[in-house]
């Protein structure tokens, strides 16, 4: 290491600032005073979880005049650009990513790229290690300095999978298990791959680098759901069998599970390659010793029972609905229906505000929660999100957050909370709650509403109709006599 140069703090560009790793690294670059600039689609999503200091600029990988712009002026950039949850054409676009950001970092005179792949080897690589190994290629094409860490699987509360293990372990117990449960990998926690990222800010090389990084043990899937079952108090019974394709483990992932079955084909696809380090320098390069599988288990479980997760693998909006594109209405063809209840509240609006605010998750719906788990368990067959992403911190609620199937859109504290409704939909649909103040009390409106352009959106308007005075008649009587009892 240079000590002149840890002393000196670059201007560093974060893209994927929204995402699993991207949030853990944002936390730390701004705790350690890093100059930061991220680099996200939906600005608003990210400026209520900033520092003051912290500039997000709007931007695309794909967009390569944003690049340009967003590169100017910065001595690092981290990389952690991909398209896990795209369903077509991921691979294309990934490429095509990377190389408008090394073209951009070219042309702005960027110093160093850091990059955060997928270890792997051989020729028999998944489609999706193989394409993260291809983009570090296509960034040490440039002249642009790039230190690629290559990583197996990434453990801590809210990663996508653990969030995997979490849901089999604790809803299953007998589970028949395929063959990618029992390949080997080198499981390694959160904390210690941002302490690597962290590292190559300002470790001392001139050429390009890869490095690959893991855990202490190897392991493999099965042996982590069972330390995680051990660590949980839970018995849990597996079953192995000689063949489950991918297509059939993804769907019975995707019902069991809060992955969607595109990410967890592409998951498991991935984790049927051996994901162990062949190269070790990584380890005595940065002097960071990876804890084992039994400590990260521990301090993921902790992370995950405290009830506030810095970030979350499905944080970020998914392929299938973004949410800008669920926030614009700009088409003068769409149908538009909307059905709304109010009621007077004997509560001032910050009271009403702070128990509606704890909508979603384990806490449910106030009324009809059986409803809400079947709309949700449909959602799932369908290919969408059901009920499973829950929520990432059960106190608060931020633009962009995630509660089940929704996700907040706008929020302005005590007055105002309005949800984009992500499930498969035959249009788009937002459940909003306005609160003004009457008398000593509050007059709570909930109004849902929903755009369409076909006969489909149509039917299901009128379909789901004749619940909405049950459930959301039910679910404003439930509040105003939970705030009565408090």
């Amino acid at each position: 290491m240079n000590r002149d140069s840890e002393m000196k703090k670059p201007i560093v560009l974060l893209t994927g600032a929204s995402g699993y790793v991207g949030g853990h690294l944002r936390i730390s670059l701004e705790s350690n005073d890093y100059p930061i600039r991220c680099l996200a689609r939906n600005p608003e999503y990210l400026k209520y979880r900033v520092k003051d200091t912290t500039e997000v600029v709007r931007g695309d990988a794909l967009e390569p005049d944003s690049l340009v712009t967003a590169l100017r002026g910065i001595d690092v950039a981290f990389y952690l650009i991909h398209s896990l949850g795209e369903k077509t054409g991921w691979r294309e676009k990934e490429y095509r990513a990377a190389r408008n950001f090394v073209a951009a970092a070219e042309e702005n005179g960027v110093k160093r790229i850091i990059y955060l792949g997928g270890l792997g080897s051989g020729d028999n690589l998944s489609d999706h290690l193989a394409s993260r190994q291809e983009v570090g290629n296509i960034l040490r094409s440039s002249k642009v300095q790039v230190i690629e860490f290559r990583a197996s699987i990434i453990i801590g509360a809210g990663s996508l999978s653990f969030e995997m293990i979490r849901a089999l372990v604790n809803r299953i117990p007998l589970m028949i298990v395929p063959s990618w449960v029992r390949v080997k990998a080198q499981p390694i926690y959160i904390d210690d791959v941002v302490s690597f990222l962290m590292a190559a800010i300002h470790v001392d090389e001139k050429e390009h680098e890869i490095f690959e990084i893991g855990g202490s043990d190897r392991v493999s899937y099965g042996d982590i759901m069972m330390e995680y079952a051990r660590q949980s108090g839970k018995r849990r019974i597996m079953i192995p069998v000689p063949v489950l394709s991918p297509y059939l483990s993804s769907l019975w992932l995707g019902l069991v599970t809060p992955l969607y079955a595109s990410v967890g084909k592409k998951l498991i696809l991935g984790v049927s390659n051996e994901t162990i380090i062949e190269d070790d320098r990584a380890n005595r390069h940065f002097n960071i010793d990876p804890r084992g599988i039994h400590e990260s288990v521990i301090d993921a479980l902790s992370g995950e029972r405290s009830g506030t997760i810095p970030s979350r693998w499905n944080d970020p909006p998914s392929a299938a609905v973004r949410w800008e594109e669920a926030k614009r209405s700009d088409r003068t063809d769409m149908s538009r229906f909307s059905d709304s209840y109010e009621k007077y509240i004997n509560a001032p609006p910050d009271r009403v505000f702070a128990c509606l605010t704890g909508i979603g998750g384990v806490s449910g719906y106030f009324h009809a929660n059986w409803l809400w788990r079947f709309r949700g368990a449909i959602d799932v067959l369908l290919g969408g999100v059901g009920m499973k992403r829950g929520r990432r911190d059960m106190d608060s609620l931020m633009p962009g957050d995630v509660v089940d199937f929704l996700r907040v859109e706008k929020i302005d504290p005590p007055h105002l909370l309005r949800f984009a409704v992500e499930m498969k939909l035959p249009g788009r649909a937002w459940l909003e709650f306005r609160i003004t103040p009457e008398g000593i009390g509050s007059i709570i409106r909930q109004q849902a509403s929903m755009e369409t352009d076909g006969f489909w959106g149509k039917a299901y308007w009128y379909l789901v109709y004749p619940f909405h005075r049950y459930v959301f008649s039910g679910m404003l009587n439930a509040l105003s006599s939970r705030l009565a009892e408090a």
